[in-house]
């Protein structure tokens, strides 16, 4: 019997409802006080669950109901599925556990029944392929959106210096491809394409012309961030920033109601092309990942193997970030790589096989729709011909330092505005902000061509290999016959002209426009993304890089170092390269990404031989950030907004244990528990009504005070309203199944609501629920006298197997059972008797506390003691040392010289209010 009930799984299957009768975070489970202990208790006396037939008792129970008595009709509560089973409230974490266990019972019994009909097979044929469905379409509506925000956001850019005459649909580019009248030098002018000045005062050149273009350009700008901002904040809160700090948090199991909703994904795609327009130093390619994975948890939805269970639909979402970045970069691989390194939490390997067929289907429908009109899935997709070098390798590293240094700074400085935003009233007007910063960027960005250009076409230009095509500024030395800007001759190696240092000067100060700018867009209530202005601002460093390393090598070509590989005559620098390289450094220093970034350039180049320099930079760059802060711009904004979130990479190296990070604490209120069946309904109403935990322990008595197993607030709030409500006081009788109790769906949400219409007949109820009947958690009722009113049985909300650790577990075993298991909260216990809990939020707050008070290693002897001191002292201060080990100051109230087999108490507080 003892082993029959430890494992029934019935009740496990129900055991982590949330509240719906508290707006408390289920982080918050928990807050009592550390007391006095008391290991020395009476053994228990009774199994948990007593005989199977109680004497004195008018109750005969049986495991699942079974047989009554003819006096009363006892049924178990919550036999059957009750609205409420498998869902979460708003901003709580979900039971990866129990998640996990429900699939797998979800697919025994698929599997048991697909062999008794053509049906059940067919069932379970479409419950096999409903993830390849999923995906699939969720590839397709990501690459749909993604070329129709391309296109659009194209479009919107060019608007802001002209129209096209003829069609105005057309972009400046594509104004101008039917047009005989353009020139090798100036192929973007042509009669077809009109600026503002030339339609307004009919002139294109002057200083008129500049002034009415300058003032264009500011209103256009002006107006697609304000309606920008305005939609985002009227319609849709969630469709700001870059969503991938976000996307981190929700994959690892945390909820965040409409973050990935309808409404989010049609005001994001809107507001992205407006934001991206409007010339604000941000990037689309951030916000995409958003957008792919609100597709991915909409179509979702349409297979109940995904809508029902949380863990499940987490994986669909990894394959919807791949396809997110897969049409970003136009990189499958890397998008795949991405997901796995930067956002999955849990990524197993089906997952894998999904993501890899999601970006694949992504990405053929971008390169279907040819949003960019070169038969390429990204608009600076370039191709190198010229190999590196060894001697090479130190600018790439000299890159990777400087990407680093960017990286550290650019957090540093985004966090500390970003928090400053948050305490001022300067964050209680986001419009205004939003305005003020796309006005000083259009002002400062208009006179300086690099800067008044898309990002993306300005990282395309810096990538670009000087060519016969090429009209580029940056490469007039390399193309000049007879005043032209024709290109003569095939060796580059030329002395650069006064274009090329025209454009460094330029360069430099769009670098200087783009590093100010970055660190105040980014966290603005618009869609911004981060990848496109590092990369602009790798790229521009980069290319700067290359040509002075172009022009050394040129009047220094009898150097040692260039001596043995670039003769003169040949071309043996490729300043594009180092832009790329530049480009992927400082990406890397901000994001901390390495292996997928590498993969997403070298997919954007299509070269093999530039793998090398890419990783020495990524590495250069993520060594040198590294040591500034371990933090990306990704998980610091994640800590800054108190999202629940442990990170995998990071690292517990400290010395303390379970018992001084659970909960409560000395000066704190006492264990708030249950006992298994000495509760009465007004007591344990009494209990959720007064506290505002999210779960209770659930002891076996007040003598015995062992552990018995834990029930969460939702539970026992659902099964209390729906047998006893709280409108129906009159009618104490009442419970689910009876048509006088509906007026308890007020408790329940809408979704819920119809369910519980729908399945009302075919609920059980429990006659004769008073509020002096007795609650019980075990198999069989108590031993209750003649007259007593009917007891409550809620067994089967009781998890029978929560997870627990002993006071003296060292705590980076128990964030790796946090990180690994994805708990939301762990039991602390000594020999049985739960002392405390420790949850996900407690473990956030202690590793935060450590940053701030760093302690060193103990010696491996310090594991095995028998009692571990506390790491700091009442006063918060850390504990003094000598030769390394900790000196115990005497807790308040106790003697300093305490031996350590001295007894001790736990005071635990029961459902009366008294101490057990």
């Amino acid at each position: 019997m003892e082993s029959e009930q430890l494992f029934n799984r019935k009740g496990y299957y129900r055991n982590s409802y949330n509240s719906i009768a508290s707006a408390s975070s289920d982080e918050e489970l928990l807050d009592g006080a550390g007391v006095v202990m008391d290991f020395h208790t009476s053994e228990d006396d009774n199994l948990l669950d007593g005989d199977a037939t109680s004497p004195g008792s008018n109750y005969v129970m049986s495991n699942g109901g079974g047989v009554m008595s003819s006096t009363t009709h006892l049924l178990d509560f919550l036999e059957e599925p009750i609205p409420g089973v498998g869902t979460y409230d708003d901003f709580h974490t979900i039971d990866w556990v129990r998640e996990k266990c429900k699939d797998r019972e979800r697919h025994r019994k698929i599997n048991a029944k697909k062999k008794e009909s053509a049906w059940e097979f067919t069932k379970s044929l479409y419950d096999a392929w409903s993830g390849w469905l999923v995906v699939t379409l969720t590839g397709l509506a990501s690459g749909a959106l993604a070329g129709l925000i391309d296109i659009a956001a194209d479009w919107l850019n060019d608007i802001k210096e002209g129209v096209c005459l003829n069609a105005m649909w057309f972009n400046h580019e594509q104004c101008c491809w039917g047009s005989n009248e353009t020139t090798f030098a100036e192929r973007d002018k042509c009669p077809q394409w009109k600026s503002w000045a030339g339609l307004i005062l009919g002139q294109e050149e002057g200083p008129g012309s500049y002034i009415m273009n300058y003032f264009m350009y500011i209103y256009w700008a002006l107006s697609f961030a304000f309606l920008a901002v305005l939609l985002v904040k009227v319609f849709a809160p969630y469709a700001c920033g870059s969503g991938i700090p976000e996307i981190k948090t929700i994959l690892s199991g945390f909820i965040i109601r409409g973050y990935l909703g309808k409404w989010t994904l049609l005001i994001k795609t809107v507001t992205l092309v407006l934001a991206v327009a409007s010339g604000l130093s941000l990037g689309k390619e951030g916000p995409l990942v958003h957008v792919a994975c609100c597709c991915g948890n909409i179509f979702s939805y349409l297979f109940p193997k995904y809508s029902k269970n949380e863990a499940k639909k987490r994986e669909v979402l990894s394959a919807a970030s791949a396809a997110g970045v897969s049409v970003a970069f136009g990189a499958p691989i890397g998008g795949v790589l991405f997901s796995l390194e930067e956002v999955s939490y849990y990524f197993p390997l089906k997952t894998l096989w999904r993501s890899f067929f999601a970006a694949l289907v992504a990405a053929f429908v971008l390169r279907s729709i040819n949003p960019f009109g070169n038969s390429r899935l990204v608009l600076f997709y370039v191709e190198y011909h010229t190999p590196w070098y060894l001697f090479e390798l130190i600018p790439f590293i000299l890159l990777g330092v400087f990407g680093g240094l960017w990286g550290a700074f650019f957090i540093k400085a985004n966090i500390a505005w970003c928090r400053r935003r948050k305490s001022t009233r300067f964050g209680k007007y986001p419009i205004l902000e939003v305005i003020f910063v796309a006005a000083i960027t259009a002002v400062v960005a208009f006179p300086n061509p690099y800067t008044r250009q898309n990002t993306s076409e300005l990282i395309k230009e810096l990538f670009t290999d000087c060519g016969p095509l090429e009209s580029s500024q940056l490469c007039q030395y390399r193309s000049q016959m007879n005043g032209s800007k024709a290109f003569v001759d095939a060796s580059p190696n030329k002395p650069a002209g006064p274009g090329v240092y025209a454009a460094i000067w330029q360069l430099c100060l769009a670098l200087i426009f783009k590093i100010i700018m970055t660190i105040f867009t980014f966290g603005l209530k618009v869609p911004a993304g981060l990848f496109i202005p590092s990369m602009a601002i790798g790229a521009i460093a980069g290319r700067i890089v290359g040509i002075a390393v172009e022009q050394l090598a040129y009047y220094h070509h009898d150097w040692l170092v260039f001596r043995e590989w670039c003769e003169v005559g040949t071309d043996c620098i490729t300043p594009g390269l180092y832009a790329m390289v530049g480009a992927a450094a400082c990406l890397g220093g901000v994001t901390r990404m390495t292996v997928s970034l590498v993969v997403i350039v070298f997919e954007l180049t299509g070269g093999l031989e530039y793998i090398v320099p890419l990783m020495a930079a990524v590495m250069t760059s993520k060594w040198v950030g590294d040591a500034f802060g371990r933090e990306g711009i990704y998980e610091s904004h994640i800590r800054l907004n108190g999202y629940p979130f442990l990170d995998a990479k990071e690292e517990f190296t400290h010395t303390t244990l379970a018992r001084e990070v659970m909960r409560p604490r000395r000066s704190d209120p006492p264990l708030a528990v249950l006992t298994q069946d000495d509760l009465t309904v007004e007591e344990l109403q009494g209990i959720i009504n007064e506290t505002s935990y999210n779960g209770f322990p659930v002891i076996v008595s007040k003598e015995s005070q062992r552990l018995v197993g834990f029930a969460l607030r939702r539970d026992i709030t659902i099964a209390i309203e729906l047998c006893y409500p709280t409108q129906a006081r009159q009618a104490p009788t009442l419970c689910i199944g009876s048509a006088q109790a509906e007026p308890l769906l007020w408790i329940l949400p809408e979704h819920m609501q119809s369910e519980r219409r729908a399945g009302k007949n075919a609920r059980r109820k429990q006659e004769g629920i008073l509020l002096t009947s007795r609650v019980y958690f075990t198999q069989h009722a108590p031993t209750l006298p003649a007259d007593s009113p009917r007891p409550l049985k809620l067994r089967s909300i009781l998890d029978m197997s929560p997870f627990t650790v002993t006071d003296h577990t060292p705590m980076e075993i128990v964030v790796d059972i946090f990180r690994k298991l994805g708990l939301r909260q762990c039991l602390v216990t000594h020999n049985g008797i739960v002392l405390g809990i420790i949850t996900k939020k407690n473990i956030l707050a202690h590793l935060e506390e450590l940053k701030e008070h760093t302690e060193p290693l103990a010696s491996p002897w310090y594991y095995h003691k028998k009692r571990y001191p506390s790491s700091y002292g009442p006063d918060g201060q850390p504990r003094p040392r000598q030769h390394n080990v900790q000196l115990v100051t005497a807790f308040p109230g106790r003697q300093a010289d305490e031996e350590e087999s001295e007894e001790e108490v736990v005071n635990l507080l029961d459902g009366r209010g008294s101490t057990l």
